[in-house]
């Protein structure tokens, strides 16, 4: 019971500090269907031409909930409308952070430079003033006098994109969406800063290659983190493979050719210099890089690249589905189940029931304790499926307890005193309530993998009250059972107990012999009532002993009868 006031302690005390000095709210957050949210509709963005597969959007579907997932957030709905958009349902007011994990479409290449130059398109005239670069002719040459053998080879850049490149403006073109530019093609484009233009050859490896990815310091060769963040890339045996020959080509080659450029959704997040041969498939990622935004970014790679990028059709508030009057009427549901426990437990158990309501009341404190702590450390929402869970745990935790009690029973019928019955029916107890408690957990295990989301609420709490059972038997219900065994009242078998030995059917005489009570001391009522609680609970090899009994009884009073007879 030491141990228990320490966990109440710990996770109060936590609570009480994040309410005071962050975030945190002595209730629990609540999910979509009882608080609202914010819904989010994406619209894919295809290439010419192509038309959007419904196989595509379950995988964007797929990915989009890993990453919100990642970001923490629980409870969300992510579905698709009709054959063409994507509906995101975030409960609550989501931060900018998670907003932009399910904006953002993560389509990351990876294109070998071509050319880099500043900027602007400012070009400096043979009178050494600046003017913008004029607008490509017409009739310029566009098509590679020679077919390109490789994405570096420089019969990409033909008359006609060499003059796109030199007009192009990195502050004019900095909202223009290039997320959907063919693969096949030659890119302009600029860094994430609009510090630098490139012109990048055709698409030689995709993000879809992508294995895992992370977010981690950057250490030099000697080991010493540099404190600057990176993220750390492990391709597919594919994406090794072509990584691989890119670098080998481009380990030989000078100048911004030497570059190999890593495109997110149309921007260059980097585009490092490459001087070695890259043959294990494990690249890394540096640039002006922040822990959250590394992470970010590792996030979205590590689940893989959208099969398209997205365009937010709209964003707006919504209501909530069901709403504060169905969780009161499942708090009520809660609270008439746990009356109509505490009426049983009396009813059965007279004063021993105090034991059940007091457990429930210290499995409940816990329960409320760690859902409001995960609410605020790791955005828990509660939602109607994950109440029904806790009021089904109601039952589940009683359950331990009607077991533990019934074995203090037996042992009582068997003679011990209550002090040993209680550590006997416990050693007999503990492991019916191991086994019982193993199924629920493993039942909840496999309903919240395989279940859908809305099923998941009430597949968590029901692992999470499972686990709070077992602590609360073993710290609180046990330890005060053994107190209890110590009291005058209980041990004397009052009763209004519960462990009235007479009552439940067997007087303890001695060498484990019983002996029936006599009404003249107990009262007839109550030695009939204690005859058939006797009788109800023998086992079977006393059952057949007394039939073997009985059968023998009548032969011999059979044979005395012949005996007169005659």
């Amino acid at each position: 019971m030491t141990w228990l006031g320490v966990i109440v302690v710990v996770l109060l005390g936590t609570l009480t500090a994040g309410v005071l000095f962050s975030n945190a709210t002595w209730l629990p957050k609540l999910a979509l269907d009882l608080e609202g949210g914010t819904q989010i509709i994406l619209s894919p963005q295809v290439e010419n031409g192509q038309s959007v597969q419904q196989q595509q959007l379950d995988q964007a579907v797929s990915i989009i909930r890993q990453r919100i997932d990642a970001s923490g957030v629980s409870e969300a709905q992510i579905s698709t409308e009709g054959s063409r958009n994507i509906v995101v349902s975030l409960p609550g007011k989501p931060d900018q952070q998670t907003l932009d994990r399910v904006k953002a479409s993560a389509r990351l290449d990876f294109r070998p430079v071509l050319l880099t130059s500043g900027p602007t398109n400012q070009v400096v005239g043979a009178d050494g003033k600046s003017t913008p670069a004029p607008s490509p002719a017409p009739g310029l040459q566009s098509t590679p006098s020679t077919k390109p053998t490789n994405g570096s080879d420089l019969a990409w850049v033909t008359p006609a994109l060499q003059a796109e490149f030199n007009a192009f403006s990195c502050d004019a073109n900095k909202n223009k969406d290039l997320s959907a530019a063919p693969t096949d093609k030659p890119l302009i484009t600029c860094d994430d800063n609009n510090t630098v233009k490139y012109l990048l050859g055709p698409v030689e490896v995709k993000g879809q290659n992508i294995s895992d990815a992370s977010a981690g310091l950057m250490q030099s060769s000697q080991g010493v983190t540099t404190g600057q963040w990176a993220v750390n890339i492990v391709f597919d045996a594919t994406g090794t493979k072509q990584f691989a020959a890119v670098t080998t080509r481009l380990n030989a080659l000078q100048g911004a050719q030497n570059q190999f450029a890593i495109v997110l959704d149309g921007r260059v997040i980097s585009a490092p210099t490459t001087n070695a041969v890259i043959t294990d498939g494990k690249p890394q990622i540096s640039g002006n890089f922040t822990e959250q935004s590394a992470k970010t970014l590792a996030d979205q790679l590590k689940f893989g690249a959208l099969p398209f990028s997205f365009k937010v059709q709209s964003q707006d508030d919504i209501s909530a589905t069901l709403g504060t009057s169905q969780l009161i009427s499942g708090l009520i549901a809660g609270l008439i189940g746990l009356i109509l426990v505490a009426i049983y437990t009396f009813f059965q158990y007279r004063l021993l029931g105090l034991v059940t309501i007091f457990s429930l009341v210290v499995a409940g404190t816990l329960t409320w304790l760690t859902i409001s702590l995960m609410s605020w450390h790791y955005d828990y929402r509660l939602s109607l499926a994950g109440v029904a869970g806790l009021i089904v745990a109601i039952g589940f935790t009683a359950d331990s307890f009607i077991v533990y009690f019934e074995r203090i029973r037996d042992e009582l019928r068997d003679g011990r005193s209550l002090e040993s019955a209680v550590e006997a029916g416990w050693g007999r107890a503990r492991r019916t309530i191991y086994a019982s408690k193993a199924t629920n957990l493993l039942a909840a295990v496999v309903l919240y993998v395989l279940a859908a989301a809305n099923v998941r609420g009430f597949a968590f709490t029901l692992g999470l009250t499972t686990i709070i059972d077992v602590i609360v038997v073993l710290l609180f219900t046990h330890p005060t059972l053994q107190l209890l065994a110590k009291t005058r009242f209980f041990s004397s078998g009052h009763p209004l107990s519960g462990l009235d030995p007479e009552a439940l059917g067997a007087v303890y005489r001695g060498a484990a012999r019983f002996r029936a009570p006599k009404p003249e001391l107990v009262g007839a009522g109550k030695a009939a009532r204690s005859s058939g609680e006797a009788a109800r609970r023998q086992t079977i090899a006393e059952r057949k002993a007394a039939e073997l009994a009985s059968a023998s009884t009548s032969s011999s009073s059979d044979r005395s009868s012949d005996g007169k007879d005659n």
